[in-house]
């Protein structure tokens, strides 16, 4: 039957089941460290909560389940997952990624798998016949974020797919912000998803957490060795309310993105306001892409002033009331960033501005408060 449900509906329902137990509706919190067994060896599916926990193997199912995935599998972090992605990987084998890269994933990259001999090239992937000529036969692994932080340049993922097909290259996707409810890069050719759950899928900047999901079942059992063996998971309260805040993730995205249409085109007629960054306007670069591989354009937008300067962008998100000036982004409320010095601070200065991550580039997380407020509060900040 599952297959047969409709999105909304695998939100609430999706890879659940009553408490066996006593029948629960909503999955209960087993906060425990360790199971009964019966005999040596024999338990009840459940020894050691590092291994398997059943607040947690709910919550993983319902990702594997959003994402049209077989095998979910969740992290204390988004940077956790993606860790364990990179630990598929040996000495010597090359990755390609996007050249415009969360600042915390281009870190990990960078200063902690280049020491251990594994070569990454950051290329512009917008154009995705760039992708092949870059392929070598040490190449294992395309990452991959669409749309992009912050720039919210748009990937196509069934062409990048295409090219790791025919080479025997993993696919991954970072899909942090357009969460299921817009995009499902398995379902495009991609091999792993990955989210940084802290984000949309909780939705409500309570809780820090990340997400893989596969169809494959070789690569899941290869990555839930490393789950185990490393140890990076989340506890039952956290993965409680990730799995809480799942239950209304189509209400939540779907005002973020009518909220985000209306400030995008707010800002972008507003006389002080230089360039919008906004996947859904029909002159956004790769517009076309985005408009056949998602089903909406999110909540996420950025934008640089006129005046074109760091103070210039201070004084903008200082002045902001509603939105508060905050990392992250997905929660229920709206969050305003400068990703030079906040998200993307860890990227030399150099090599962000090359992407266009100016010091006059501001980031907003648009949430689901009236619109009208959000608005008045722009207006101030701005005039």
């Amino acid at each position: 039957m599952e297959e047969d449900m409709k999105f909304n509906t695998k939100t609430i329902h999706g890879g659940q089941q009553h408490d066996p137990a006593y029948g629960a509706v909503m999955t209960p919190i087993y906060q425990t460290s360790t199971y009964a067994q019966s005999i040596p060896g024999k338990h009840k599916g459940y020894e050691y909560s590092r291994t398997h926990n059943p607040t947690r193997n709910a919550l993983e199912n319902a990702f594997a389940s959003l994402e049209n995935g077989k095998y979910g599998l969740a992290f204390g972090s988004g940077l956790a997952a993606i860790d364990a992605v990179m630990k598929l990987l040996k000495p010597g084998d090359e990755v390609i990624s996007s050249n415009d890269l969360y600042g915390g994933t281009y870190r990990l990259f960078t200063k902690i798998f280049e020491d251990f001999g594994i070569k990454f090239r950051f290329v512009g992937l917008n154009e995705s016949s760039n992708v092949e000529r870059f392929v070598t036969e040490k190449t294992k692994l395309i990452w991959v974020e669409t749309p992009t932080n912050p720039m919210m340049n748009i990937i196509d993922i069934k062409a990048i797919a295409e090219v790791t097909k025919k080479h025997n290259i993993l696919l991954a996707v970072d899909n942090t912000f357009a969460t299921p409810y817009l995009q499902r890069p398995l379902d495009l050719g991609a091999d792993i998803v990955m989210h940084s759950a802290t984000k949309y899928m909780g939705g409500h900047s309570d809780v820090v957490m990340g997400a893989l999901i596969v169809k494959d079942e070789t690569l899941a059992k290869q990555l839930y060795f490393i789950q185990n063996a490393s140890g990076a998971i989340c506890g039952p309260q956290d993965s409680f309310l990730v799995l809480r805040g799942i239950k209304t993730l189509h209400v939540r995205m779907q005002r973020h993105c009518e909220n985000g249409e209306a400030i995008a085109r707010y800002l972008r007629n507003h006389p002080k306001v230089d360039k919008v960054y906004w996947p859904g306007f029909e002159d956004h670069p790769n517009h076309h892409i985005a408009k056949a591989q998602m089903d909406g354009y999110g909540g996420m937008i950025s934008f640089s002033t006129k005046e074109d300067s760091l103070q210039g962008a201070v004084n903008v998100v200082q002045k902001l009331k509603i939105f508060t000036l905050a990392e992250s982004l997905g929660g229920v409320e709206s969050l305003a960033g400068h990703p030079a010095s906040m998200t993307h601070a860890s990227i030399p200065k150099e090599e962000r501005e090359k992407t266009g991550i100016k010091d006059s580039l501001i980031r907003l997380s648009v949430g689901i408060e009236d619109i009208n407020d959000l608005i008045i509060d722009l207006e101030q900040a701005l005039s």
